[in-house]
């Protein structure tokens, strides 16, 4: 390895305190242009005083122009060191779950930036969000056959950070032949996963926690599910003793999921679907004059990017403001965000604000977050983005 990233005065300060990231205003552009690498190549990172930091991948056309990988100057980045990382995070996630379905590698939080991994029994779901990653797609292969020879391997590359990384689009089975379901169990519940058409790797594991919690409070409940996706939460609901549960989504395929697993479960009679936008069908609801006794928000990411906070929490504003609305007397909400740039206190103050539009009273309850198969790095804020308040809310 010979290609070296030379950075500015005091510009590893942030490297010293355990970041992985180099934004390409951090680096001696003039001692090494950014021009001379190739997508992906890989680079010894040294201090303005020339001073090796560690090994890491370049993207010369993207902001964050380097991923740190490894403190170890000798350290390769090849099979080797993926069967490693793989090997460490195999372990955490086998001391903290029974079964074999979770998030197996979660980017920076398993030291592996820009590389995303979620398991579904035999099969392994792989995101290659960077081009350091795409780089090493056959070593990732290689590593993973080494560490869990899986039946079958889809790479899912068709991320918004590809786009951001000059990276093309593309979902394929890079081994085996995918069943006609995966499918996968959490809480208790049953569900068939759409890896090749779903949203991200097909499903969410980071809510398994929260979900688990909401799964107490539903009994006898009626529940409304928004931005339901495939029935994550409904239909866990409806398993955990909800009478009734409707969930909103405004995919079709998505609904057709959710039929799929409510039937895998034996609770098709408890749980009805209706496809719509969901501020629309909250207002339709409201105008239908329907109650529920437990809410669930949990919506995409209304914000993706710094500038977009103000209207973002806009947004969540009026979600839950609408979705309050249907509360009965003594009802129960609870409210996600998976956007990073808004902050948890931000989130309390959305729910505060929309309770008292309604003039009522709150109560959090439960404060959730990311399960600990998305660990968070301490050194990376970034890697802590979930959130999840289960409030109470009630008249005088």
């Amino acid at each position: 390895m010979t290609q070296r990233l030379r950075l500015k005065k005091n510009a590893d300060r942030r490297l010293k305190a355990g970041h992985l990231w180099i934004y390409s205003n951090e680096v001696d552009t003039e001692a090494t242009p950014l021009k001379v690498f190739e997508g992906g190549e890989a680079a010894l990172v040294e201090a303005s005083n020339g001073k090796t930091l560690g090994v890491a991948y370049v993207n010369p056309h993207s902001l964050i122009c380097a991923r740190v990988m490894s403190r170890d100057p000798a350290m390769r980045l090849d099979r080797s060191l993926f069967v490693h990382r793989f090997n460490q995070a195999l372990a955490l996630r086998k001391q903290l779950f029974d079964a074999p379905f979770y998030r197996l590698i979660h980017g920076e939080g398993d030291l592996l930036p820009g590389l995303v991994i979620d398991r579904f029994g035999d099969v392994l779901v792989v995101q290659l969000n960077t081009a350091g990653m795409q780089a090493l797609a056959d070593e990732i292969v290689d590593a993973l056959e080494k560490v869990l020879s899986p039946e079958v391997i889809v790479f899912r590359n068709d991320t918004g950070g590809r786009r951001q990384e000059g990276l093309e689009s593309q979902v394929e089975v890079v081994k085996g032949t995918l069943p006609e379901e995966v499918l996968l169990e959490e809480n208790g519940v049953r569900f068939a996963v759409p890896v090749l058409s779903g949203q991200k790797t097909g499903w969410f594991f980071d809510h398994r926690i929260n979900r688990a919690w909401l799964n107490g409070q539903v009994a006898g409940k009626r529940v409304l599910d928004v931005f339901s996706y495939v029935g994550g939460w409904g239909i866990q609901a409806a398993a955990h003793g909800a009478s009734e549960v409707l969930c909103i989504d405004s995919s079709a395929k998505a609904l057709e999921q959710v039929a799929y697993n409510a039937a895998l479960n034996g609770l098709h009679e408890q749980v009805a679907v209706g496809e719509a936008d969901a501020f629309e069908a909250l207002a339709a609801l409201k105008a239908d004059g329907e109650q529920f006794d437990v809410i669930v928000l949990d919506p995409p990411a209304f914000i993706k990017k710094r500038k977009d906070i103000p209207n973002g929490e806009r947004a969540y504003a009026r979600l839950n403001r609408e979705a309050m609305r249907l509360l009965g007397r003594d009802g129960l909400l609870l409210s996600a965000s998976c956007s990073m740039h808004l902050a948890p206190e931000r989130l309390v103050d959305v729910v505060r604000g929309a309770v008292r539009h309604q003039d009522r009273h709150g109560q959090v309850i439960f404060q959730g977050h990311q399960g600990p198969d998305h660990p968070v790095h301490p050194a990376i804020p970034e890697t802590s983005y979930l959130k999840a308040l289960g409030v109470r809310v009630f008249r005088d």
